[in-house]
């Protein structure tokens, strides 16, 4: 069967992996999520089942008939259930070991599985195969009485099992008679019963997670979507730095052949702004106030000069772009790209991006470090950017490769950054400042009101002086540029919806790129559609188009970055923090208020 997206993520906000729906692991890198990846199948055109599979972990049960996942509740720990022909069955429990110890968070570069008989006497095979150098080879291996040793490519892994080594090593067919315990992780030694270590690690790691969980503030309807968002979105947190990137995975393609296959490991400005607002909605405040750690950070090492679109999770400036041969790509969809070339870019909402998602901190008293006079002094190089470059070029958010515009949505993050400004100087008795910020946000929306808006046609354009359509544009009322009943609004997100929308779904763009025409939807770009439709009092339609947004989800109640018109077929990386955010803005905003059930 080809591969798909239909993957359950598990983490512990320092590694991840993506097990599919027989319960393999077919992707994860280590020690970091940008890192060269340990388990390598979900981009080899080589079945993860076939005998000749590499960069997977599998449990085969022999004559399996049936199999059944879901994750234990509240918490991104996975089970899988497998039957056998003659009905035996047994469990694999995954995760990734995170809970409080010795006065910090225990979060190891470690997978843990358990595998255990339900019923009868399945007969087993384990194969793990994890690959080196971007899959151009199995990784070296070395083994003793109960480990395993894997030389990939950034480190060394050490499997510690209570299974027979032989089993693994010479992948024997065996019966599962007795529960067994898998820990990969560092290399060193295991100085502890495994199997009742695992379990231990086990209990706390789900007590951890189901307790932050219930610290979480949720809308009353759509709760379970919103909580497995809101987890994902957790594992999409490097944690040291704070940092959160856009996905998971690089170079799932956004639809069949397209050569749009990029590398999104990294940490995007552009979602900063829509990031800190699913944060706040959601109360996940320990998220929160560690990732505008990060962008002081941004902030500090630009000095008051450009800030690029994208950085590592460690702060890395450069992420060159080049390619894997070894690895065929999702579907043998090549080219498997490391980097991301959109580091090199203008991008002229990143300033407004940093300085309302910094904002936040001026007015946030839950906030262990609430935001200075100096970190606002800090900020004003920033918005002095965004003023200087508002009317400028640039490649957009949707990071142009060939061309370049002045875009209606990168001027109004501009104005935002001086609007924002001048609202953290009042909040800090800075009048003066207050009014500097405040006359250079006049002057930038003077001139987005007079160079985005296009009379011939009505309503805004998505460059100054043309007539391009964007979604984009309808954040408009978001961002507090316009109200929703104006006029102008109406007019606009009348055009994009009839411009770009296709069936249920809505393009960022309709012209031509360069690769061609789009031809799958932009899911975040979807939920602001829905938000427009929420706030023109169309309340019954978004609730509709919501609905069949999250019916597109897969089994593990995630979304990537693009589907399919006709098939609604998932596309892009995944899981997406732009569509997860998304997803968590729109149940807030739509959901009937918790007073309406008591």
């Amino acid at each position: 069967m080809p591969q798909t997206l239909d993957l359950f993520p598990i983490g512990n906000c320092a590694v991840s992996a993506l097990i599919d729906r027989a319960g393999r692991f077919v992707w994860a890198c280590a020690p970091r999520v940008d890192s060269d990846p340990v388990f390598s199948a979900l981009l080899s055109d080589v079945e993860p089942q076939g005998s000749g599979a590499t960069g997977v972990w599998d449990v085969d049960v022999e004559d399996s008939v049936s199999t059944t996942q879901a994750y234990l509740r509240n918490t991104p720990i996975l089970r899988t259930e497998i039957t056998d022909a003659d009905g035996a069955r047994i469990e694999i429990i995954d995760f990734a070991p995170r809970y409080q110890q010795f006065g910090r968070i225990f979060r190891p570069t470690a997978f843990i599985r358990l595998i255990r008989p339900v019923a009868g006497t399945a007969r087993i095979t384990i194969r793990l195969r994890p690959t080196a150098q971007w899959g151009a080879r199995l990784a070296e291996r070395t083994s003793g009485s109960n480990h395993i040793r894997y030389l990939c490519s950034d480190l060394t892994m050490r499997l510690t099992t209570d299974c027979p080594v032989s089993h693994i090593l010479e992948e024997r067919t065996f019966r599962l008679e007795q529960p067994i315990a898998l820990f990969l992780g560092p290399d060193e030694g295991f100085d502890a019963d495994i199997g009742s270590t695992c379990e231990r690690m086990l209990r706390e790691t789900t007590a951890y997670w189901m307790t932050w969980v219930r610290g979480l503030a949720i809308p009353l309807e759509w709760q379970s979507a919103v909580i497995r968002a809101a987890i994902t979105l957790k594992l999409c947190v490097h944690e040291e730095t704070g940092a959160i990137v856009a996905a998971l995975t690089t170079s799932i393609p956004e639809h069949s052949d397209s050569g749009r296959n990029w590398d999104y490991r990294y940490c995007w400005m552009r979602d900063a702004y829509y990031v800190v607002q699913a944060l706040n909605r959601l109360g996940a405040v320990d998220i929160l106030e560690n990732y505008l750690g990060y962008l002081r950070n941004i902030v500090d090492r630009a000095a008051g000069g450009h800030i690029q679109p994208l950085f590592g999770v460690g702060f890395e400036p450069q992420l060159t772009e080049r390619f894997a041969p070894a690895l065929s790509g999702y579907r043998g969809m090549g080219p498997v790209r490391i980097g991301n070339q959109a580091f090199e870019h203008q991008q002229h909402d990143v300033y407004g991006q940093i300085v309302l998602s910094s904002t936040q901190a001026f007015f946030d008293e839950r906030l262990l470090r609430q935001a200075t006079v100096a970190d606002f002094e800090a900020l004003e190089p920033v918005g002095e950017r965004a003023f200087q470059l508002h009317d400028q070029p640039d490649a957009s958010l949707w990071e142009f490769r060939g061309r370049a515009n002045v875009h209606t949505y990168s001027s109004v993050m501009c104005w935002a950054a001086c609007d924002r400004l001048g609202n953290a100087a009042e909040k800090l008795g800075l009048t003066d400042r207050a009014a500097f910020w405040n006359d250079r946000a006049a002057q930038v929306r003077a001139t987005i009101d007079d160079a985005a808006w296009n009379p011939e046609l009505g309503r805004f354009a998505a460059t100054f002086g043309g007539d391009e359509l964007d979604a984009s544009l309808l954040q408009l009322v978001d961002l507090r540029f316009i109200s929703a009943n104006d006029p102008r609004n109406i007019a606009t997100v009348a055009a994009v919806e009839s411009g770009l929308r296709k069936g249920s779904y809505l393009l960022r763009y309709a012209i031509p790129d360069d690769f061609g025409e789009p031809e799958t939807a932009f899911n975040i770009c979807t939920f602001w559609l829905i938000e427009a439709m929420h706030l023109a009092g169309r309340a019954e339609e978004a609730r509709a188009l919501f609905e069949d947004m999250l019916a597109r989800r897969t089994a593990a109640g995630l979304l990537s970055e693009d589907i399919g018109f006709s098939d609604g077929e998932l596309w892009g990386n995944y899981p997406q923090t732009y569509s997860l955010v998304g997803l968590i803005n729109c149940a807030v905003l739509l959901s009937r208020p918790w007073t309406s059930v008591r």
